[in-house]
């Protein structure tokens, strides 16, 4: 299997702290599989490669393939047109790191366990890397996966961060070119983040002199000569002080071109791209390419806060909630926002050009989307907490190369897809057959050729464990409780409460911008029951038993007596020779002790004894 070969040296991490030039044994590992015969032989490549790009908290409608009037987005409607845009694409929980290791496991939040950000992935967790590195694909990371390694496990089982399998278990499975989850904020209990990882080492290289150059230079602005935080939405309309192809977006294009430029495949590259996730400020000349005037109508209705569901008003009585009902502030923001996206539309194009330039268009797959949405003010809220489709709701464009999916080019998919469905397609893309009692979504290779069976899906779920947050300690939730469930079919949106609360509806089909909750109306109890039937169907899923395939327990039944054990078995005659012949005929000694049991069993007298 040939692999990429890191430039200079190996940047692996464990537990999301950057570890560069002590792996050895990784070193010498990539190098080996660098050298392998056809190693440098792109004629011999005969899969396909994956392109795997994830933005961070980018809204489904930002983008003009999908509908937004003032933001264009040529190169992201460059890649609709020779794919497919999925319309109904919804991830795991909207949360960054739960959203994550579902689409990296392919498994729901309920099945993996890690539900909130900087929540550990259990050791022996399999992940799309272990998945396609089967079936001969390398898997790399460039960027950010949010992962935290499980450090208690890996003891527990003697397993040594500086190993391969340490490397991977760190990585959730992927072998790092370069991370960066691109949060180095510096705070009052810490920082967050490991403030020296690759990119502000990048910006320190090039002459940015403190020692948190990415809160400093390229997520902050100067004003009078002071500094100008962009954790302050106020700044959120200045330029970020650093020269435009030193932001981050750039910078990780250039990663990911450095490293296609190397890799030999089939490989898989996930590019992680940190924005237009906040601290929402942006180089120019973007800052200000975007006004008032490009900013799309409010989803916000007066309505939604009488009456308020408990736990949907813990939300919207929050600090972040509360600046986004500035709409001096909520301006500022999505300027800002449309502005990084803008960059990020740009950054793709140099990245789709650099392929055509150098053939690789023709064999790699490509795959755009987020790991969630942002309200933005919408719904009264800020960030992307609850299940409303501005926030749970991603965009998901494919572009397969393959003439299979020529009918299919520029056209839009409505069906149900979920985030988890990306591992059994890309699995399929490797050329293997996707492990359905490991994974739970489903390969969309069928859609993308424009197949699509009659059961399909029924509904999409979406989980969200806010048991870490203020709003559950403000509603008197006990941790095991404070978790959400989202149901939708298509039509109808339920968000359940597992900590009594009644339950939230909402009819897409009358009310499309979510306005208005029906979950106490008795009108709509048939469409509640109908949800909560599935989500019912849902929780009693097989989700564990992954060490066991559906083949494999197909092949045992009726096989333990071929194997040697009869278990209830009567008489002899009860079952055919070839089960019995190992059991019947002459016994060859007799070691019975009592003389009574000698001649009543053993057939033996006094004078065969003696003899």
């Amino acid at each position: 299997m040939p692999v990429a070969r890191p430039a200079g040296r190996v940047a692996c991490r464990e537990g999301g702290l950057q570890v560069t030039n002590r792996l050895a044994n990784c070193q010498a590992f990539f190098e080996m599989e660098a050298r392998r015969p056809d190693a440098g032989d792109r004629e011999a490549v005969t899969q396909k490669n994956i392109l795997f790009i994830m933005y961070d908290q980018l809204r489904f409608d930002y983008l003009s393939c999908a509908g937004h009037k003032t933001l264009h987005t040529p190169n992201f409607d460059r890649v609709a047109a020779r794919g497919v845009r999925f319309t109904n694409a919804y991830v795991q929980s909207p949360v960054c790191g739960a959203s994550r290791m579902s689409t990296y496991t392919g498994r729901y939040v309920a099945s993996h366990g890690a539900g909130w950000n900087k929540f550990p992935i259990r050791v022996g967790e399999v992940t799309l890397g272990d998945h396609l590195r089967q079936n001969g694909m390398s898997c790399w990371l460039l960027g950010k996966t949010h992962m935290q390694a499980d450090e208690e496990g890996m003891a527990r089982l003697g397993i040594p961060k500086d190993s391969i399998i340490g490397v991977r278990q760190s990585e959730c499975g992927f072998d790092p070119w370069v991370r960066d989850d691109g949060l180095h904020g510096n705070g009052w209990d810490g920082d967050y983040g490991e403030n020296d990882g690759p990119y502000n080492r990048y910006l320190k290289e090039k002459g940015y002199d403190t020692a948190n150059p990415w809160a400093t230079y390229a997520n902050g602005s100067v004003e009078n000569g002071r500094l100008a935080s962009g954790w302050f939405i106020e700044n959120a309309d200045k330029p970020a002080n650093i020269r435009e192809e030193d932001s981050e977006t750039p910078w990780l294009t250039r990663e990911a071109i450095r490293f296609i430029d190397q890799a030999t495949g089939p490989w898989c590259a996930h590019v992680s791209f940190i924005k237009p996730h906040w601290p929402y400020i942006v180089p120019a000349p973007y800052h200000d390419m975007y006004g008032p005037d490009d900013i799309q109508p409010l989803i916000r209705y007066e309505a939604e806060r009488e009456n308020a569901n408990p736990v949907y008003e813990s939300f919207f009585t929050n600090k972040i909630a509360e600046t986004f009902r500035d709409d001096e502030a909520r301006n500022k923001a999505i300027i800002a926002y449309m502005g990084l996206i803008k960059q990020c539309d740009d950054q793709l194009g140099a990245l789709l050009d650099h392929l055509e330039a150098i053939g690789r268009d023709r064999d790699t797959v490509i795959v755009l989307t987020s790991d969630h949405g942002d309200y933005l003010g919408d719904h009264w809220l800020g960030e992307k907490d609850l299940f409303h489709e501005v926030s749970v709701k991603v965009p998901l464009i494919i572009a397969d190369p393959d003439p299979a999916c020529d009918a299919t080019r520029g056209t839009a998919s409505d069906a149900l897809v979920e985030q988890i469905d990306l591992a059994p397609t890309f699995v399929e893309i490797a050329g293997g057959t996707p492990p359905m009692h490991i994974l739970e979504g489903r390969s969309l290779v069928p859609l993308l050729a424009g197949e699509r069976s009659a059961g399909w899906r029924d509904y999409v779920i979406s989980e969200y464990d806010y048991a870490v947050t203020p709003m559950a300690g403000r509603l008197g939730m006990a941790s095991r409780d404070a978790r959400l469930f989202m149901v939708y079919d298509g039509r109808y949106k339920m968000m359940h409460s597992a900590g009594g609360h009644r339950p939230m509806l909402f009819d897409l089909e009358s009310d499309p911008d979510e306005y208005h909750d029906r979950g106490d109306d008795p009108a709509f109890r048939p469409a509640l029951d109908r949800l909560y039937g599935y989500l019912h169907e849902w929780g009693l899923r097989m989700s564990q038993r992954v060490t066991m395939s559906e083949s494999d327990i197909d092949r045992k039944k009726g096989e333990p007596q071929r194997e040697g054990i009869l278990v209830g078995v009567n008489r002899k005659d009860d079952l055919g020779e070839d089960f019995t012949r190992h059991y019947t005929g002459p016994a060859r000694q007799i070691h019975f002790e009592r003389e009574e049991d000698r001649r009543m069993l053993g057939g033996l007298s006094s004078t065969d004894e003696s003899e």
